[in-house]
């Protein structure tokens, strides 16, 4: 299935936030919990905290590090 390309800034944001959501919530859990039995379920609780806060974070956050790109970079 093909997303039209007017959607793609929505479509960056929606997986960008979602994989690093999905990182970091694991890397932390495990640095701060372990890895044990519950893992996997303070992981996806940790996540489904992170993500709602990490899309529209990612949706302001990217076309400005996109343009302090740009100017830092020739």
């Amino acid at each position: 299935m093909k997303i039209p390309k007017k959607y793609s800034a929505i479509l960056f944001a929606f997986l960008m936030s979602l994989l690093m959501a999905l990182l970091m919530s694991g890397v932390l859990t495990a640095v701060f919990s372990g890895i044990s039995h519950e893992f996997f379920s303070h992981w996806m609780n940790g996540f489904i905290h992170a993500w709602p806060i990490a899309f529209p974070a990612v949706l302001i956050i990217a076309p400005i590090v996109r343009k302090m790109v740009v100017a830092l970079t020739f």
